[in-house]
């Protein structure tokens, strides 16, 4: 084996395949030709000595060596992360960059207020944010693409570090001239003869709404549906309808008097998590450590 190939821009276009499970998504991603992805991994596998991949006719699978290559790479690439960050650390300069990946609900007022404020202290530290599912969200910081995820839990996961872990029950989301603003709290029963607006049946919340409504036999339609929470969120403000969401991810909306939350008593309701996600086992670089110490402290706020 050629240590040589370890360090080989080859080892880039290896993991953007493993990643996408296709030559030709790797090329588009990484924006040359499929040819040149194609040549770089099979020089890699000359070099190594061994072939990285199964080749099936929908794609590309690492295999048993592809992951132990992968599983190094991912770990050589968080490692120079963190010395880049201890390096600029040494010399007093506050500088580096947060990769954040969030659930959508988290997108588009809390992580963007969170950071403006974060950078207000540490200029320096730059950001990119991307969304993804609750099941996604994992993975993508297993697999090193992010590190930090911002997102709802039922269940632990394998290989994550829980760096904060706080209630996030599902609220009622109302306008606030809404028959039912005024509550101190609701039951499913109360809410489902109003216009919902739910989001789609792979979401956890549509799952846990669809068993506390078996469990008490309701019968419910949904007037409209999205994948986007901004989306069911402007319906219920300006429908006279329903949305459910936890309070964390429309605080901003909340505070400028746009929509209310109610509590729902239903026990399904009340049995989810927010979190903060990084990776068991990885040294966090001292710009995530005190991003996280802010998001503690505003979460508590």
């Amino acid at each position: 084996m050629d240590p040589i190939a370890l360090q080989s821009p080859a080892l880039r276009y290896f993991l953007e395949v493993v990643r996408c499970g296709s030559v030709t998504e790797a090329a588009e991603r990484l924006e040359i030709a499929p040819s040149a992805v194609s040549r770089q991994i099979a020089r890699l596998e000359r070099e190594m000595d061994t072939l990285l991949f199964e080749r099936r006719a929908r794609g590309m699978v690492p295999n048993a060596a592809g992951e132990l290559l992968a599983a190094h790479a991912k770990r050589v690439r968080q490692d120079l992360d963190r010395l880049g960050s201890d390096i600029l650390a040494l010399r007093g300069v506050r500088q580096g960059q947060i990769r954040l990946v969030t659930t959508e609900g988290y997108a588009f007022g809390f992580a963007p207020a969170l950071i403006a404020s974060f950078r207000r202290e540490y200029t320096g530290i730059r950001f990119s944010l991307e969304t993804g599912s609750q099941h996604d969200i994992p993975r993508r910081i297993r697999d090193g693409e992010a590190d930090i995820g911002l997102t709802l839990s039922l269940t632990s996961e394998r290989d994550i570090r829980v760096e904060l872990r706080s209630p996030a029950p599902v609220m009622a989301v109302l306008a606030p001239g809404h028959p039912l603003a005024g509550k101190r709290s609701l039951s499913l029963a109360q809410l489902a003869p109003y216009p919902l607006a739910l989001p789609d049946r792979a979401s956890t919340l549509r799952q846990l709404l669809e068993i506390s409504c078996s469990r008490q036999q309701l019968v419910y339609e949904p007037a409209f549906t999205s994948h986007h929470l901004d989306a069911l969120i402007s319906f219920a403000a300006e429908s006279g309808g329903v949305a459910f969401c936890g309070e964390l991810a429309i605080r901003a909306r909340m505070r400028r008097g746009e929509v209310v939350c109610v509590p729902l008593r239903d026990r399904e309701m009340n049995e989810r998590h927010f979190e903060v996600q990084t990776l068991a086992g990885r040294p966090l670089p001292e710009a995530c450590k005190a991003f996280v110490a802010h998001l503690r402290k505003e979460i508590q706020n």
